[in-house]
């Protein structure tokens, strides 16, 4: 879609009439650039407008009027996905749900919280804390990302091996149409089966069906005791087979983080404690209510782990240590960046059973090319990250052939080419590999009911 400078012009007229009081509207250049790119490497899409929306109702003008003059707009919140998600692929309009970030309301008794789509991940747990209570989703950028870019793409992170990812918390959506009109979905209860469910399907919708301009979900009491360990291996191979017997032993840790051999490289000297014999590491952390039965269960990972070769142990004494594992943890993507110029960071799964035979053969793909492919992430729930290391864009031609063999593998081993980051412009040329036609047709058709002009967040998922 093409957007004539007179329809933008119109669409702009339209819109600053809708709300004489004033609008947060920019066309210039230098406030547009921030809006051309997120952290997918895919490249500048720059927009012809951006608009900051301040409530509901100019979030739902902004829709209804790019519907009607047929506009293409591309709600973004914090732009920090790696799927391509929030670029304006086509121009047009960029809608920032930035300025909408008040937590609303949070309701200890029935254990629920009301937030903007603006509000930071990081600060709904922060307030539910102050309460004695816990909101688990923990994206790696959770402290810069949004709750709204968390509903369009149903974020993860390392405890959804525990706790479940975004759409197990997520309850009920003010959700905006692109038609404009303006529902309510979902429940403030703990069950509720009433019609279909459509927060299930607005939550992972990418930005395609429809903007969350108000978000509800539940929280759980918090865990008293939280215990986290560093356990070395030898080799990834190694590692990778400890998670799974660690699960079938009866323990079930809140994360089980593995980080190969190249990502260790990456963070080398940033205060990880690893001996230096090592070639993968595994984070493991339980929690619970009383300390006696952590430790105990702790100590029996520990053991499962030793069975398949691991070094010993380090145990985080306090929560500084903890933070300081964790710290490394979160900076293990910028540093594989800075390792090689580029990267492009996969975010697959696999059946836990086949994650060490998953790596090994990434591994093998990016040495067929002569790239690296570097692998950490959420390896108990199978989410494994898989990065292809590059240096500059004429190596492009050799990372899309690593990318490709990356999902044929993934898909070969009972796999999804996506656990946590989304289709969007990144991958819908593989979505063909996981889904068949007739599975895929059906969507098309959700999405053009939806959407009948196709002007929200065009050319993501679908062509």
């Amino acid at each position: 879609m093409t957007v004539s400078k007179e329809r933008l012009e119109a669409f702009e007229a339209a819109l600053r009439a809708s709300f004489p009081e004033g609008l947060a509207l920019f066309t210039d250049a230098e406030t547009l650039a921030p809006y051309a790119r997120d952290e997918s490497d895919l490249g500048e899409f720059p927009a012809q407008l951006l608009v900051r929306a301040a409530n509901t109702a100019q979030v739902s003008r902004v829709l209804a009027l790019a519907t009607e003059l047929e506009v293409p707009v591309t709600p973004v919140g914090a732009r920090s996905g790696k799927s391509g998600g929030s670029l304006a692929v086509q121009g047009g309009v960029v809608l920032s749900l930035e300025a909408m970030n008040r937590i609303v309301e949070v309701n200890a008794d029935d254990l629920l919280m009301v937030v903007q789509p603006g509000v930071l991940t990081a600060q709904v747990d922060e307030a539910a804390a102050r309460l004695g209570l816990f909101y688990p989703p923990d994206p790696n950028s959770a402290g810069y990302c949004t709750m709204g870019g968390n509903v369009a793409e149903n974020a993860g992170g390392p405890r959804a091996l525990k706790y479940g990812v975004t759409r197990d918390y997520v309850i009920g959506l003010e959700w905006v149409l692109p038609t404009g009109e303006v529902l309510r979905v979902g429940r403030r209860t703990g069950k509720g089966v009433a019609g279909y469910d459509l927060v299930a399907l607005f939550v992972g919708s990418e930005g395609t069906l429809g903007v969350a301009t108000e978000i509800t979900v539940k929280l759980i009491p918090r865990p008293r005791v939280v215990k986290t360990a560093l356990i070395p291996f030898r080799n990834v191979a190694d590692a990778a087979r400890a998670l799974t017997s660690v699960l079938t032993s009866g323990v079930w840790p809140r994360t089980l983080e593995l980080l190969d051999e190249v990502a260790l490289q990456a963070v080398a000297g940033r205060g990880l404690p690893v001996p230096a014999e090592a070639g993968a590491v595994v984070i493991a952390e339980l929690d619970g209510n009383y300390e006696e039965g952590v430790l105990s269960e702790l100590a029996m990972l520990v053991d499962q782990c030793a069975s398949w070769g691991s070094l010993e142990a380090v145990v985080a004494q306090d929560e500084a240590q903890r933070e300081r594992l964790w710290a490394v943890r979160k900076e293990v993507s910028p540093a594989l960046r800075a390792l090689a110029g580029k990267k492009i960071s996969e975010d697959i799964v696999v059946p836990r059973s086949k994650v060490p035979e998953a790596i090994e053969r990434f591994k093998a793909a990016g040495a067929k090319a002569g790239l690296t492919v570097a692998t950490y992430g959420h390896a108990g729930d199978g989410n494994l990250h898989s990065n292809v290391l590059y240096a500059s864009k004429a190596d492009w031609p050799r990372v899309e052939v690593v990318l490709a063999e990356l999902m044929a593998i993934t898909v070969d081993l009972g796999g999804t080419i996506t656990g946590e980051h989304g289709v969007g412009l990144a991958k819908k040329r593989f979505l063909p590999l996981e889904q068949p036609l007739a599975l895929r047709e059906l969507q098309r058709r959700l999405k053009v009911f939806f959407d009948p002009s196709v002007t929200l967040n065009p050319g993501k998922i679908w062509d």
